[in-house]
């Protein structure tokens, strides 16, 4: 994981603090004068959902009380694979994943009790009914021409930093990887 940026932050952070969760190397936080920047590679439940209970019952909160200490300080802007479908409008066929990795009912529901927390999903704020998806799998090519994927990838910021959101998007253009990038437009 990296961060590049034509700025120097502040500070820089590398995890949260918590040895338990720190080992995988899975949160990068620049702080800038007025926000910040949160990259972030959140676990997968696995196959079988192997992680399901590390997931929801440890590390997401305490991913999640990180941000929100953060958020008491200054704005955030969370950025990264969440690895959750949180919606049944972010992904292509929920019927069926029901008990896959990152749309179990579990997962939903924790980064749900996240956003009602103080926080925003950028996209679907700006765009409540717009079926894109940011991950398709590497081993369909066809899907993302079909535009069968799973929205994983998120620009999340605090209640209070909406007044700074432009636009947030998904930039289904670029290939070389099962993810598309995300583009998130602010003025702070």
């Amino acid at each position: 994981m990296a961060i590049f940026t034509k700025y120097k932050p502040l500070n820089i952070i590398y995890g949260i603090d918590m040895e338990e969760h720190d080992q995988e190397g899975r949160v990068i936080t620049l702080e800038f004068p007025r926000f910040y920047l949160v990259s972030v590679y959140v676990p997968n439940a696995g196959e079988g959902l192997k992680r399901l209970e590390y997931r929801v019952s440890n590390w997401d909160i305490a991913f999640f009380d990180f941000l929100r200490n953060l958020k008491n300080k200054k704005n955030v802007i969370l950025c990264g694979d969440l690895n959750v479908a949180h919606k049944e409008i972010n992904i292509y066929t929920p019927k069926g994943h029901l008990k896959s990795a990152g749309f179990t009912l579990v997962e939903r529901n924790s980064f749900t009790k996240f956003l009602e927390s103080g926080f925003i999903d950028t996209f679907r704020h700006l765009y409540p009914n717009n079926v894109k998806f940011s991950y398709f799998t590497a081993r369909v090519k066809s899907q993302k021409d079909e535009n069968k994927g799973w929205r994983l990838d998120y620009f999340v910021v605090n209640n209070q930093a909406l007044d700074y959101l432009i636009d947030s998007d998904i930039l289904l253009d670029y290939d070389g990887s099962d993810h598309c990038p995300v583009k998130l437009v602010w003025q702070n």
